[in-house]
């Protein structure tokens, strides 16, 4: 009850002035003061952030329906081979945000910047790794997952394209998880911006040809994407390196660490193990559709897709909530990190609930805009409105996983909440 009452006299007294802060970074403590005022300088920006991230999912699925249901299956499939790096990117963010986030609870912004750089590192090793194995047997990949002759010739250059160049998926998952965990959340919202830009303006070009660019069809869709993240990722690190931040990177941090590096990979084991429970079923779930057609992958496709879209944005309360579970144990003040929880699951039940009957009610609608054929619709239809039924009950769970995950127990927080699939 305490937490509501603080909330509705934040919201009542100053929320244009915490809302014109949060969008411009203001240097709000996260440990002392209003907690209603801190989570909303630090959710605001990160909720942008999600929206943002889930407009990746969108644009290029709204672009390639154009292209037929081949073109979108080949994107279905492509996904659920990304899993593996979201996977590790996942578990690798959940780790980086929890000891950033403690580093500076502690006043140790020499730590966090230490520890961004190992993740970093860690991030670039697996990248290479995937990415070299699974570029050059992209099409052999697509082939195993289930994809026809006809997928395959779609969606090969496409699929090479997004698991080649995994590395600007991989660093802008942690980059901006280290910028999150730091209190830092406007500058992964604003890397965001310029990535989705870039997206949104070359996807119609490299996709149809427009102009002097070539038409590329659905391989086209990866190269704006690879191109927009990429130019986030150097946008990241001209932001760390520079003078003003929180999170702030020196030469004198650019060294490998064991002792930090085996911490990173020790934490972020459980949450890696968090994300494969996810994507592995999801894995699973994708080979299973692929038998049933291309409609019927394509129309899982759109569906999941929206609902990416929704649920991102949740996902930013939730990381929210990490951050200042990390923060305030930290300082050494569990019941302000208690408190922040239960308001942000307040705040996230609410705004699923609304969303969830949306996606029941105007399934129909939604689905339209892509443009599909009646067999793609109907199965669009469905998978929206089956999902859609549980949102309620997803809000609160995300934001209790991502507590436990910013409280260093990611062990605990594994099972506690469904996870949408991994956006491209």
């Amino acid at each position: 009850m305490s937490s509501q009452i603080e909330i509705v006299e934040t919201g009542v007294t100053d929320w244009r002035q915490t809302l014109r802060e949060s969008l411009r970074g203001g240097t709000a403590s996260l440990t002392e003061g209003s907690l209603g005022r801190a989570l909303m300088v630090l959710a605001v920006p990160m909720v942008l952030e999600m929206v943002l991230e889930s407009v990746f999912a969108v644009v290029d699925i709204f672009f390639v329906s154009r292209l037929g249901a081949p073109a979108m299956a080949a994107v279905g499939i492509t996904e659920s081979l990304l899993a593996l790096i979201y996977t590790i990117a996942g578990g690798l963010s959940i780790g980086v945000t929890a000891v950033v986030a403690r580093r500076m609870g502690e006043r140790d912004p020499d730590g966090a910047a230490v520890a961004a750089v190992q993740a970093a590192a860690l991030g670039v090793l697996a990248s290479a790794i995937i990415g070299i194995g699974a570029g050059i047997h992209a099409p052999a990949l697509l082939r195993l997952m289930g994809a026809g002759p006809e997928v395959v010739r779609a969606g090969a250059g496409y699929a090479t394209l997004m698991l080649g160049g995994n590395a600007a998926i991989m660093l802008l998952f942690l980059f901006n998880a280290a910028f999150r965990g730091a209190g830092d959340a406007t500058v992964a919202m604003r890397v965001l911006w310029l990535a989705n830009g870039i997206n949104l303006v070359l996807d119609p070009c490299l996709i149809f040809g427009l102009g002097p660019f070539p038409e590329l069809g659905v391989t086209g869709a990866a190269v704006a994407t690879t191109i927009g993240r990429g130019a986030a990722v150097l946008a990241q690190l001209v932001t760390a390196l520079r003078a003003s931040g929180r999170l702030r990177i020196r030469k004198r941090h650019l060294r490998i660490s064991p002792r930090v590096m085996a911490g990173l990979v020790r934490l972020s084991a459980a949450g890696t193990a968090q994300t494969f429970i996810a994507t592995a079923s999801w894995i699973g779930l994708v080979r299973v559709l692929a038998g049933f057609g291309s409609a019927a992958l394509a129309g899982y496709t759109i569906a999941i897709r929206l609902v990416i879209f929704a649920m991102l944005p949740a996902w930013g309360l939730a990381n929210a909530a990490a951050t200042m579970v990390g923060q305030n144990l930290g300082a050494g003040k569990p019941d302000r990190a208690e408190r922040s929880v239960w308001i942000a699951g307040l705040m996230n039940l609410s705004l699923l609930g609304v969303i969830g009957s949306v996606f029941v009610l105007a399934a129909p609608q939604l689905v339209a805009l892509f443009g599909t054929d009646p067999e793609t619709g109907r199965h669009a239809i469905h998978g929206l409105r089956i999902l859609g039924a549980g949102f309620v009950l997803y809000g609160p769970g995300l934001v209790l996983e991502q507590a436990f995950n910013g409280a260093d127990a990611a062990w605990t927080g594994r099972s506690l909440s469904p996870r949408c699939p991994p956006t491209v």
